[in-house]
Protein backbone atom coordinates (compact mmCIF):
# COMPACT_ATOMS: atom_id res chain seq x y z
CA UNK A 1 0.00 0.00 0.00
CA UNK A 2 0.93 3.33 -0.89
CA UNK A 3 1.40 5.40 2.44
CA UNK A 4 -0.17 8.79 1.37
CA UNK A 5 -0.21 12.29 3.24
CA UNK A 6 -2.70 15.27 2.29
CA UNK A 7 -1.81 18.50 3.00
CA UNK A 8 -4.77 20.97 2.67
CA UNK A 9 -6.98 18.24 3.95
CA UNK A 10 -9.63 20.40 5.05
CA UNK A 11 -10.07 22.79 2.73
CA UNK A 12 -12.48 21.07 -0.39
CA UNK A 13 -10.19 19.99 -2.68
CA UNK A 14 -8.09 18.28 0.31
CA UNK A 15 -11.37 16.43 1.50
CA UNK A 16 -12.08 14.95 -1.85
CA UNK A 17 -8.54 13.74 -1.90
CA UNK A 18 -8.12 12.26 1.45
CA UNK A 19 -11.44 10.66 0.56
CA UNK A 20 -10.34 8.92 -2.65
CA UNK A 21 -7.39 8.16 -1.24
CA UNK A 22 -9.45 5.90 1.58
CA UNK A 23 -11.49 4.36 -1.12
CA UNK A 24 -8.75 3.24 -3.35
CA UNK A 25 -7.48 0.10 -2.98
CA UNK A 26 -3.53 0.50 -3.82
CA UNK A 27 -3.31 3.48 -0.89
CA UNK A 28 -3.75 4.27 2.18
CA UNK A 29 -4.43 7.72 4.56
CA UNK A 30 -0.97 7.92 6.46
CA UNK A 31 -1.62 11.25 7.82
CA UNK A 32 -4.02 14.32 7.13
CA UNK A 33 -1.77 17.66 7.43
CA UNK A 34 -3.48 21.37 7.55
CA UNK A 35 -2.58 24.88 9.41
CA UNK A 36 -6.01 24.54 11.20
CA UNK A 37 -4.81 21.03 12.62
CA UNK A 38 -5.92 19.37 16.21
CA UNK A 39 -9.39 18.83 15.86
CA UNK A 40 -10.54 15.56 14.19
CA UNK A 41 -11.62 14.87 10.28
CA UNK A 42 -13.88 11.59 12.06
CA UNK A 43 -17.26 13.21 11.69
CA UNK A 44 -17.21 13.99 8.16
CA UNK A 45 -14.45 11.48 6.52
CA UNK A 46 -13.50 8.67 9.16
CA UNK A 47 -9.64 10.30 9.64
CA UNK A 48 -8.19 10.59 12.48
CA UNK A 49 -6.92 14.07 14.22
CA UNK A 50 -5.17 16.23 11.73
CA UNK A 51 -1.16 17.44 11.53
CA UNK A 52 -0.69 20.88 11.94
CA UNK A 53 2.48 20.67 9.84
CA UNK A 54 4.09 18.17 7.33
CA UNK A 55 7.14 18.59 9.66
CA UNK A 56 4.94 17.14 12.46
CA UNK A 57 3.34 14.26 10.50
CA UNK A 58 6.33 13.58 9.16
CA UNK A 59 8.15 12.93 12.69
CA UNK A 60 4.76 10.79 13.53
CA UNK A 61 4.40 8.78 10.72
CA UNK A 62 5.80 6.91 7.50
CA UNK A 63 5.02 9.35 4.63
CA UNK A 64 6.08 7.67 0.56
CA UNK A 65 3.73 10.59 -0.86
CA UNK A 66 2.18 13.51 -0.08
CA UNK A 67 -0.40 15.43 -2.18
CA UNK A 68 -0.39 19.45 -1.65
CA UNK A 69 -3.45 21.06 -2.22
CA UNK A 70 -2.70 24.34 -0.10
CA UNK A 71 -2.05 28.23 -0.65
CA UNK A 72 0.46 29.63 -3.36
CA UNK A 73 2.01 31.04 -0.37
CA UNK A 74 3.03 28.35 0.92
CA UNK A 75 3.42 25.28 -1.48
CA UNK A 76 6.95 26.11 -2.41
CA UNK A 77 8.35 25.85 1.16
CA UNK A 78 6.43 22.68 1.33
CA UNK A 79 7.91 21.16 -1.39
CA UNK A 80 11.16 21.60 -0.91
CA UNK A 81 11.04 20.06 2.95
CA UNK A 82 9.22 17.14 1.38
CA UNK A 83 11.82 16.73 -1.50
CA UNK A 84 14.95 17.10 1.25
CA UNK A 85 13.44 14.88 3.28
CA UNK A 86 12.90 11.92 1.14
CA UNK A 87 9.40 12.45 0.70
CA UNK A 88 7.81 12.37 -2.89
CA UNK A 89 5.21 15.02 -3.50
CA UNK A 90 2.06 15.89 -6.05
CA UNK A 91 1.48 19.35 -5.88
CA UNK A 92 -2.01 20.75 -7.31
CA UNK A 93 -1.48 23.99 -6.23
CA UNK A 94 -1.24 26.56 -8.71
CA UNK A 95 1.14 29.55 -8.01
CA UNK A 96 4.56 28.67 -8.52
CA UNK A 97 6.53 30.76 -10.58
CA UNK A 98 8.49 29.44 -13.80
CA UNK A 99 11.56 30.34 -11.40
CA UNK A 100 10.29 27.88 -8.53
CA UNK A 101 9.29 25.38 -10.78
CA UNK A 102 12.78 25.01 -11.96
CA UNK A 103 14.26 24.60 -8.55
CA UNK A 104 11.82 22.37 -7.84
CA UNK A 105 13.15 20.27 -11.02
CA UNK A 106 16.94 20.98 -9.90
CA UNK A 107 15.67 19.56 -6.13
CA UNK A 108 14.10 16.41 -7.31
CA UNK A 109 17.22 15.22 -9.90
CA UNK A 110 19.18 16.15 -6.84
CA UNK A 111 17.95 14.06 -4.20
CA UNK A 112 16.81 11.40 -6.39
CA UNK A 113 12.90 12.23 -5.08
CA UNK A 114 10.00 11.85 -6.83
CA UNK A 115 7.99 15.96 -7.55
CA UNK A 116 4.57 15.81 -9.84
CA UNK A 117 3.19 19.22 -10.55
CA UNK A 118 0.12 19.43 -12.32
CA UNK A 119 -1.61 23.02 -13.80
CA UNK A 120 -4.99 20.39 -13.84
CA UNK A 121 -6.00 17.20 -13.13
CA UNK A 122 -9.09 16.91 -15.07
CA UNK A 123 -8.86 14.60 -18.20
CA UNK A 124 -11.10 17.00 -20.49
CA UNK A 125 -8.94 19.91 -19.29
CA UNK A 126 -5.77 18.24 -20.75
CA UNK A 127 -7.99 17.45 -23.87
CA UNK A 128 -9.13 21.26 -23.86
CA UNK A 129 -5.62 22.11 -23.59
CA UNK A 130 -4.71 19.52 -26.74
CA UNK A 131 -7.38 20.72 -29.03
CA UNK A 132 -6.05 24.54 -28.50
CA UNK A 133 -2.67 23.53 -29.07
CA UNK A 134 -3.91 21.90 -32.08
CA UNK A 135 -6.10 24.92 -33.47
CA UNK A 136 -3.00 27.12 -32.48
CA UNK A 137 -1.46 25.98 -35.52
CA UNK A 138 -4.16 27.29 -37.90
CA UNK A 139 -5.56 30.67 -36.00
CA UNK A 140 -3.45 33.83 -35.61
CA UNK A 141 -5.87 35.48 -33.21
CA UNK A 142 -6.59 34.12 -30.07
CA UNK A 143 -7.46 34.71 -26.34
CA UNK A 144 -8.96 32.95 -22.76
CA UNK A 145 -10.70 33.11 -20.75
CA UNK A 146 -10.66 31.57 -17.13
CA UNK A 147 -13.90 31.38 -14.35
CA UNK A 148 -12.96 30.65 -10.75
CA UNK A 149 -14.52 30.90 -7.65
CA UNK A 150 -13.87 33.69 -6.02
CA UNK A 151 -11.69 31.62 -2.99
CA UNK A 152 -9.03 31.13 -5.59
CA UNK A 153 -6.35 33.62 -4.67
CA UNK A 154 -3.96 33.27 -7.98
CA UNK A 155 -4.52 34.71 -11.37
CA UNK A 156 -4.88 33.65 -14.11
CA UNK A 157 -4.69 29.86 -13.15
CA UNK A 158 -2.46 27.34 -13.96
CA UNK A 159 -4.22 25.89 -16.66
CA UNK A 160 -4.69 28.61 -18.46
CA UNK A 161 -1.03 29.73 -18.37
CA UNK A 162 -0.01 26.07 -19.30
CA UNK A 163 -2.66 26.38 -22.48
CA UNK A 164 -0.89 29.79 -23.38
CA UNK A 165 2.44 28.12 -23.36
CA UNK A 166 0.97 25.37 -25.19
CA UNK A 167 -0.39 27.72 -28.15
CA UNK A 168 2.62 29.91 -28.33
CA UNK A 169 4.86 26.71 -28.75
CA UNK A 170 2.62 26.99 -32.29
CA UNK A 171 2.38 30.79 -33.21
CA UNK A 172 4.45 33.59 -32.61
CA UNK A 173 1.91 36.23 -32.32
CA UNK A 174 -1.93 35.90 -31.47
CA UNK A 175 -3.00 39.33 -31.76
CA UNK A 176 -2.01 39.45 -35.71
CA UNK A 177 -4.22 42.83 -37.22
CA UNK A 178 -4.74 44.04 -33.69
CA UNK A 179 -5.01 47.82 -33.67
CA UNK A 180 -3.14 50.11 -31.39
CA UNK A 181 -5.32 49.41 -28.34
CA UNK A 182 -5.77 52.12 -25.30
CA UNK A 183 -7.33 50.68 -21.75
CA UNK A 184 -9.51 53.39 -20.06
CA UNK A 185 -9.78 51.42 -17.34
CA UNK A 186 -6.20 49.61 -16.65
CA UNK A 187 -6.32 45.98 -17.06
CA UNK A 188 -9.63 45.87 -18.81
CA UNK A 189 -7.66 44.02 -21.92
CA UNK A 190 -6.44 40.91 -19.19
CA UNK A 191 -2.86 40.05 -18.66
CA UNK A 192 -0.76 39.30 -21.75
CA UNK A 193 0.82 35.60 -21.68
CA UNK A 194 3.61 33.72 -24.68
CA UNK A 195 2.68 35.03 -28.14
CA UNK A 196 0.86 37.95 -27.11
CA UNK A 197 -2.22 35.85 -25.96
CA UNK A 198 -4.15 37.86 -23.88
CA UNK A 199 -5.91 36.04 -20.26
CA UNK A 200 -9.40 36.90 -18.72
CA UNK A 201 -9.73 35.74 -15.08
CA UNK A 202 -12.83 35.76 -13.77
CA UNK A 203 -13.43 35.07 -9.99
CA UNK A 204 -17.11 34.55 -8.69
CA UNK A 205 -19.14 32.72 -6.37
CA UNK A 206 -21.33 29.84 -8.58
CA UNK A 207 -18.09 29.26 -10.86
CA UNK A 208 -15.82 25.77 -9.68
CA UNK A 209 -13.00 25.80 -12.54
CA UNK A 210 -13.65 26.52 -16.44
CA UNK A 211 -11.85 27.58 -19.36
CA UNK A 212 -12.92 28.56 -22.69
CA UNK A 213 -10.08 29.23 -25.15
CA UNK A 214 -11.24 31.85 -28.14
CA UNK A 215 -9.38 31.46 -31.75
CA UNK A 216 -10.49 34.60 -34.30
CA UNK A 217 -10.06 34.60 -38.15
CA UNK A 218 -12.44 36.64 -41.09
CA UNK A 219 -15.78 35.07 -41.08
CA UNK A 220 -15.39 32.53 -38.39
CA UNK A 221 -14.98 31.84 -34.11
CA UNK A 222 -13.77 28.63 -32.44
CA UNK A 223 -14.35 27.87 -28.76
CA UNK A 224 -13.35 25.43 -27.06
CA UNK A 225 -14.44 25.15 -23.21
CA UNK A 226 -13.89 22.26 -20.51
CA UNK A 227 -16.34 22.88 -16.94
CA UNK A 228 -15.76 21.22 -14.17
CA UNK A 229 -18.53 20.81 -11.88
CA UNK A 230 -18.31 18.68 -9.21
CA UNK A 231 -14.43 18.49 -7.49
CA UNK A 232 -14.31 14.82 -7.71
CA UNK A 233 -12.99 14.92 -11.35
CA UNK A 234 -9.75 15.38 -10.26
CA UNK A 235 -9.65 12.83 -8.53
CA UNK A 236 -8.55 9.83 -10.78
CA UNK A 237 -5.73 12.45 -12.31
CA UNK A 238 -4.39 13.09 -8.37
CA UNK A 239 -4.16 9.10 -7.43
CA UNK A 240 -3.22 8.39 -11.11
CA UNK A 241 -0.10 11.25 -10.11
CA UNK A 242 -0.16 9.39 -6.86
CA UNK A 243 0.91 5.78 -8.22
CA UNK A 244 3.28 7.25 -10.98
CA UNK A 245 5.45 9.03 -8.56
CA UNK A 246 5.54 6.56 -6.26
CA UNK A 247 7.38 3.99 -8.91
CA UNK A 248 9.46 7.04 -9.77
CA UNK A 249 11.85 9.03 -9.18
CA UNK A 250 11.73 11.84 -11.92
CA UNK A 251 10.65 15.09 -12.18
CA UNK A 252 6.59 15.66 -14.38
CA UNK A 253 5.32 18.61 -15.40
CA UNK A 254 1.67 17.81 -16.31
CA UNK A 255 -0.34 14.72 -16.21
CA UNK A 256 -0.88 14.75 -20.26
CA UNK A 257 2.95 13.39 -19.91
CA UNK A 258 1.51 10.08 -18.05
CA UNK A 259 -1.55 9.29 -19.77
Amino acid sequence: MIKVAVCGALGKMGKEVVAAVEADCETELAASIDVNGGMSLRATNGSAAIHKTIEEAHKAVEIDVLVDFTQPKSIFENAKYCLNNGIKIVIGTTGLSDSEVAELKKLSEEKDTGCFIAPNFTTGALLMMKFAKEAAKYFDNAEIIELHHNRKKDAPSGTAIKTAQLMGAENADFAAGNCAEEELLKGSRGGVAESNIHIHSVRMPGYMASQEVLFGAAGQILSIRHDSVDRKCYMPGVLMAVKHVFKNNDFVYGLENIM
